[in-house]
């Protein structure tokens, strides 16, 4: 019999959970969608979110036992969307619908929070706006006195459901607690949160790394699910899971995510300071820091530019590269990493082919890319090592080539890189293994490695002077 390890991802739309083994095997996988309403952005119901996870556990239990007495659940974890919070009177119930990432309201607060952060804060993070639940707890408070003399505890996502799963409520993780103000370069709630704000200390929630063990199952769900010893484990953000089921998850290590955006994560030594809040650190579990930026620039432009049927463009785009363009597929206006740009636009050459367009606009992200591995060196002082790779940008051989060869360094594939993935590895790594880094090396895998060409890695080097010199002609960098 092998252990297996449980992990659940509550995203804005559904939720997902897998079940993988020890040695990286994903055994069993389910999903549920939420019902949206246009209200879905600002406000969610934390007992919606529960009822899916019951559904998605049911179905893994089911496949469990198909399996026989082959495999046995050792631990569960979580992972959920960073930012999302939620008011819990004493009896660990909701005194309101879960308040999303998402949800603009808190916008003016925001900016008051942040100010306020950048006077007591010297080092640590002070990038406090509407999708931080610090911003949110204020909002809520000033906006709804009659609930919020009933607070008992602010949770966060993830926490809502390991405390459902256990019992609970009360810890949550370095990630989650980050932009809910906690320093965790000091390991603590900061004075000026209850001496400047609305909000009182007995809120707060105590903090640990993720992946420490909070208590076994419930023993109704140990018996439904035929778990009876199951661990269940403090969670982490969806973005720091994603970074761990990659497998960036040592000093040198980086990820980049390309989907809608482009979000770069990965691994120092020491904590990475940037007054300009380009990029920020999460605490990693295992004492390092998790430094991390997003881009606008990603791969939304593929499907409205070009739609899903790529693989014939994706064939032609490989005899044209490097193409000698440059072009800057921004779709919005206005760019936040690797540079501050709020006006910036991108370009695309015109008169080309569409295979050529293609083409240019996969180098333009690889450039951006390379401009933010460039900054992230520059702030840390610590050499990028490895990078691996995930998302929907992912997908293209021709992309994985441009990319390998602008950077100038090996590009590594992952074979499950989702955040479901990354908490079951969180679930693993105390409970099985002895560290984040030790369950991540067994249980992640390479599917591909994509080597630079030295021909090629030459030709670009002349393609990205090009381009980082017409951004500085334009002023966004």
């Amino acid at each position: 019999m092998q252990h297996c390890f449980i992990g659940i991802d509550v995203g804005t739309q559904g939720v997902r959970a897998s079940m993988v083994t020890e040695t990286g095997e994903v055994v069993g996988e389910a999903s549920r969608r939420f019902v949206l309403t246009e209200g879905s952005r600002m406000e969610q119901s934390p007992d919606d979110w529960w009822q899916r996870t019951l559904e998605v556990m049911d179905e893994l239990h089911a496949a469990l036992q198909a399996q026989g007495d082959s495999c046995q659940v050792a631990a569960i974890g979580v992972d959920s969307t960073s930012g999302t919070v939620i008011p819990l009177d004493r009896a660990n119930r909701p005194l309101h619908p879960a308040i999303m990432y998402s949800d603009p309201r808190s916008a003016a607060i925001g900016h008051k929070v942040r100010a306020l952060a950048e006077r007591h804060v010297s080092t640590g993070y002070t990038g406090f706006n509407a999708s931080s639940g610090l911003s949110k707890m204020v909002w809520f408070v000033e906006t709804y006195p009659e609930k919020a003399v009933l607070i008992h505890k602010w949770i966060h996502a993830s926490d809502y459901i390991t405390g459902m799963l256990c019992g609970r409520f009360d810890i949550t993780d370095y990630t989650n607690a980050l932009k809910s103000g906690y320093d965790v370069a000091r390991f603590e709630w900061p004075d000026y949160l209850t001496a400047e704000l609305p909000l009182q200390r007995r809120w707060f929630q105590e903090v640990v790394p993720s992946g420490t063990p909070v208590g076994r199952l419930h023993e109704a769900l140990a018996v439904r699910w035929a778990m009876p010893q199951t661990h269940v484990v403090v969670g982490m953000t969806d973005g720091c899971a994603s970074q761990v089921a990659s497998g960036a998850v040592r000093p040198g290590e980086w990820n980049t995510t390309i989907g809608t955006t482009l979000v770069i994560k990965g691994v120092t030594e020491r904590a990475v300071h940037d007054f300009e809040g380009r990029l920020y650190s999460h605490r990693h579990p295992d004492g390092y820091w998790m430094p991390g930026g997003a881009s606008n620039t990603g791969a939304d432009w593929v499907a409205t530019d070009f739609g899903t049927d790529l693989q014939q463009l994706d064939d032609a785009a490989a005899s044209l590269i490097p193409t000698g363009l440059l072009a800057w597929p921004l779709k919005q206006t206005g760019e936040r990493f690797p540079f501050i740009a709020p006006k910036a636009k991108g370009f695309v050459p015109t008169g080309i082919s569409p295979a050529q367009r293609f083409a240019a606009c996969m180098e333009g992200v690889a450039f951006i890319e390379r401009m933010a591995y460039e900054l992230i060196e520059q702030l840390s002082g610590e050499r990028v090592a490895a990078v691996y790779t995930a998302g929907g940008g992912s997908n293209s051989d021709t992309w994985l080539r441009i990319r390998a060869n602008v950077l100038g360094r090996p590009i590594y594939k992952c074979r499950e890189a989702n955040g479901a993935v990354g908490a079951a590895i969180g679930a693993a790594s105390k409970t099985r293994f002895n560290s984040m880094a030790e369950a991540a090396q067994s249980m992640t895998a390479v599917e591909r490695e994509v080597l630079p060409e030295q021909t090629m890695v030459d030709k670009y080097e002349t393609e990205y002077d090009y381009f980082v010199a017409e951004m500085k002609k334009k002023k966004y960098c």
